[in-house]
């Protein structure tokens, strides 16, 4: 069992891997019957919300597929690949890009529109402001039966859902493009040039737990570097120099 890392070398694929993240945690949560959990289920949700507010972040996604669905009907005609899944594979793009053009204005805009959500919203962010004396419509919803909890924090996802999809598959597609390597640290440093006839968007680094490592990442379309810390007393990192240990790592383009 391998800790994975992933950094991203710009800002698209940070926004990419953060909602990721969030999507994942939501889900979690909703999954679960606490109604603390529901509590930070709809503060995810809100998060979702905040990220997927830029202005920009639309427009980059549908390029993106836009991209890959103009790659992918190059390969028609090929006779090593399956014109059936090409086909599903296209259709998956081309379902992901409608879903979200036509999701007129920011994603979740609807959830807006929900007065007793955006109540909640304007005090969530406040240490405590949640107590039952500030949204006492709120306390009363948390001591609804879980089920019902449930169904409404999947109906307000649904609002969301246009952004989860699309941003789950470029991942996939991204993290697919790429070999693995074997590299080493020498004294817990490595460092590589990344060649200019490519642009590289994603590293995906492996490192074993049981060397109690931690990797620092940093890069550019030039290079990166990785820094394995050790952990020490009151929790301070220093670089592991004592160490010449061996990782993988992925360079996605």
């Amino acid at each position: 069992m391998v800790i994975l890392y992933e950094y991203p070398f710009n800002e698209r694929i940070r926004t990419y891997l953060r909602l990721e993240h969030l999507f994942r945690r939501l889900a979690e949560l909703i999954a679960r019957h606490h109604p603390l959990d529901h509590h930070y289920a709809i503060q995810t949700m809100f998060e979702i919300m905040d990220v997927g507010a830029r202005s920009d972040l639309k427009t980059e996604i549908l390029k993106d597929l836009d991209k890959h669905k103009q790659l992918y009907n190059s390969y028609r005609g090929n006779p090593a690949i399956s014109e059936a899944a090409l086909d599903q594979f296209i259709a998956r793009l081309d379902a992901c890009f409608t879903a979200l053009h036509e999701d007129a204005g920011k994603v979740g805009h609807a959830l807006t529109d929900n007065e007793w959500l955006m109540s909640v919203r304007s005090r969530i962010t406040i240490p405590g402001g949640t107590c039952e004396f500030d949204l006492p419509a709120y306390h009363d919803w948390q001591h609804r039966p879980a089920e019902q909890r449930q169904q409404e924090l999947i109906r307000w996802t649904q609002a969301l859902a246009s952004l989860a999809e699309p941003v789950q598959l470029l991942l996939s597609l991204l993290r697919e493009n790429g070999l693995p390597q074997k590299v080493m640290a020498s004294h817990g440093q490595f460092q590589q040039n990344l060649p200019q006839n490519k642009t590289y968007q994603l590293l995906r680094l492996w490192l074993d737990p049981q060397l109690e490592l931690i990797p620092e990442i940093s890069g550019n379309r030039l290079m990166f570097s990785v820094r394995l810390l050790r952990r020490g007393s009151e929790g301070r990192l220093a670089l592991a120099a004592d160490q010449s240990p061996e990782f993988e790592v992925t360079l996605c383009a």
